[in-house]
């Protein structure tokens, strides 16, 4: 893929594309740095393999390869970390005592389900990660007590038939991480109440379609993942409630069609990502509201290993090329695949097709 789908990084609170970094989260002077291992100071010896840092704003609390969850914690723990480790459950009173717990880590280990009240105690959590785990659903009512949630990565878990109860309560959830699971369908009204939401990844799953009302309640969805499903086809209504969409990933999917107006209204695109599909055609139409001259796609854009056939039908998208091809990623790779005459050769190259 030209593009690149890039990636985020939780660790101490930063959502970034960056390398990890071991900087808190929680600015303010380091006051201590201590390793755990009695109970002499209020701690128990579940908490041998961890680190603690504490600061003004509260104790970071770290831990990998337990064998089991740590415990008790710092009073005024803010981050949680537990990661790869071998849990596989989390005991009813995990998380009580710890009303200011901000972060939760819990990636790479093999939880397998969720208690509904879980969460109760900790209503300030603003990020969780459960991370490649084994979930594959989730409990009705997890989030009842989680309106401060902002961040919420469920990726490479066994997630599969999702249920519109799933988030509800997330009032507040900017980010939403659903890729790497084995979500075939998605209800309607998922995403309903997600009215914050900016980042929904749902790549590298088995949609084969999406509903045409399904991005209706986000109002202002800036970042979508759906590269590496099974989409055979993109519809007019499913992108138009998105005017302030930036980066759209379809890339790695099989669609053989894309709708006129399925592009419509997406003033703001800066990026977008069509490789490697079965597209052999668009319609007339369906770029003339992207790049130049009305804006110009400042992150670029992928149509590379796609088999179009270059006759007249692919006039429109041959100027639209042409205008934008400064912004064109993998342009050797963007080649026709019919017909007979031009087999193999770069669609920008084709002579005589702009005059068709």
């Amino acid at each position: 893929m030209g593009v690149g789908r890039g990636g985020y990084n939780f660790h101490y609170g930063l959502l970034t594309s960056a390398p990890r970094t071991s900087t808190p989260a929680f600015p303010g002077p380091l006051l201590l740095l201590v390793l755990v291992v009695t109970s002499a100071e209020g701690t128990g010896s579940g908490l041998k393999e961890c680190l603690i840092l504490q600061s003004a704003q509260g104790s970071t609390v770290s831990c990998q390869g337990p064998s089991e969850f740590p415990g008790p914690l710092p009073n005024d723990t803010v981050h949680l970390s537990v990661e790869f480790s071998n849990l596989t459950q989390l005991p009813p009173s995990a998380l009580q005592g710890y009303p200011g717990l901000r972060e939760l880590h819990l990636s790479s280990n093999r939880l397998q389900a969720l208690l509904p009240g879980l969460l109760v105690s900790v209503p300030r959590l603003e990020v969780l990660d459960l991370t490649r785990n084994k979930l594959s659903s989730l409990p009705p009512g997890l989030f009842n007590a989680s309106a401060a949630l902002r961040t919420l990565v469920l990726r490479e878990n066994q997630l599969q038939a999702a249920s519109e109860q799933w988030l509800q309560g997330l009032d507040a959830l900017g980010h939403l991480d659903l890729a790497g699971n084995r979500l075939r369908l998605l209800p309607d009204e998922l995403l309903s109440r997600l009215s914050t939401l900016h980042t929904l990844d749902l790549g590298e799953n088995l949609l084969e379609t999406l509903p045409a009302g399904f991005l209706l309640g986000p109002r202002r969805l800036q970042r979508l993942h759906l590269e590496g499903n099974r989409l055979r086809r993109l519809g007019t209504d499913l992108l138009a409630p998105q005017p302030f969409l930036r980066v759209l990933f379809l890339n790695d999917n099989q669609l053989t069609e894309v709708a006129a107006g399925a592009f419509r209204g997406l003033k703001q695109l800066d990026m977008l990502d069509l490789s490697n599909n079965s597209l052999s055609s668009t319609p007339p139409g369906l770029w003339g509201s992207l790049g130049r001259p009305a804006h110009d796609m400042h992150d670029g854009f992928d149509v590379s290993h796609n088999p179009w056939v270059c006759d007249k039908n692919l006039v429109d998208l041959y100027r639209w090329l042409n205008a934008n091809k400064h912004k064109m990623f993998s342009q050797k790779d963007t080649l026709c695949a019919g017909p007979e005459a031009v087999r193999g050769q770069r669609l920008l190259e084709v002579v005589g097709l702009e005059s068709l």
